[in-house]
């Protein structure tokens, strides 16, 4: 039986490949424009049906410095901030008539605040926004990482705290191969993983992350918020030296590019190129 909708606005949507220069590579966010009148309860049943790791919904500023808002969802809850979502919704806003104040910056908020995203071409970076939580992880956590992980203890050579709105717990291994090697278990951490690549790759590191959603582990093809949060902890403590570029996604079939840098006054930016892949409208 067809049935007619009820009270549903027509609404501009637009969905992103973000991370990767050869689209369906990279990360796929969703992106509804036009949000005046949505509840929490309407964006929360829409990400669940898109069924994607995270669908953003673009309303006006409350901040008068900011050029739009934006609120982040995974299909069971709301985030105060994530990466590839961050840019492929500052995408979906330029390529919906915004015009940003800057010719190259556009400011977003979002509940960690105000955050600046940068544009060259369809590549956009934006800046890390600071730790939440970093510093140490009790001993028990790292055993349990490496359990949920499916490695030895012994091949995690560093670990830390460093959440930035989704609660990351960074671990370090010794190489890309040991990442890539990597057959995740069954997880109730959020963890983001790292290795290095041999000296002259095209690539410095490989990254992969692991989160659990409705009990099972789920990884995530192409992370920002996680690229940003591990090169704050591995770049502050001296170890990763500016300008890089990760992989991630290789081990799902996916090419993501992540571009890391830093400014002279110490601000990380995590940027990478943006393709529109799906444009048209949805009734929410």
């Amino acid at each position: 039986m067809i049935r007619a909708r009820i009270n549903c606005v027509q609404r501009r949507f637009t969905q992103i490949d973000v991370f990767s220069g050869k689209p369906y590579r990279g990360n796929p966010v969703a992106v509804v424009v036009d949000c005046d009148g949505l509840d929490e309860g309407e964006m929360q049943q829409f990400a669940r049906w898109t069924n994607l790791s995270e669908t953003t919904f673009l309303l006006p500023p409350t901040n008068p410095a900011a050029d739009y808002r934006v609120r982040f969802f995974t299909p069971t809850e709301e985030l105060p901030f994530a990466g590839h979502p961050t840019l492929g919704s500052a995408f979906a806003w330029l390529i919906h008539d915004g015009a940003p104040r800057s010719d190259n910056t556009i400011v977003q908020e979002c509940e960690v605040g105000l955050i600046n995203v940068h544009r060259d071409g369809n590549s956009l970076s934006f800046a890390a926004p600071s730790l939440l939580r970093g510093g140490s992880v009790d001993e028990s956590l790292v055993v349990e990482a490496a359990a949920s992980l499916g490695i030895e203890r012994n091949v995690i050579i560093d670990s830390a705290w460093i959440d930035n709105g989704p609660g990351w717990l960074g671990v370090q291994l010794g190489s890309a191969e040991q990442v890539l090697a990597i057959k995740p278990q069954k997880t109730n951490l959020t963890l983001g993983v790292i290795g290095a690549y041999p000296a002259g790759s095209r690539f410095a590191y490989e990254v992969r992350a692991f989160y659990s959603s409705g009990g099972v582990t789920v990884e995530d093809p192409v992370t920002g918020s996680l690229n940003a949060s591990l090169a704050q902890w591995l770049i502050g403590a001296g170890r990763f030296v500016p300008p890089y570029m990760a992989s991630q996604g290789k081990s799902m079939g996916h090419a993501g590019e992540i571009h890391v840098s830093m400014d002279e006054l110490k601000q990380v930016w995590i940027g990478g190129e943006v393709t529109a892949c799906i444009q048209g409208t949805v009734e929410i």
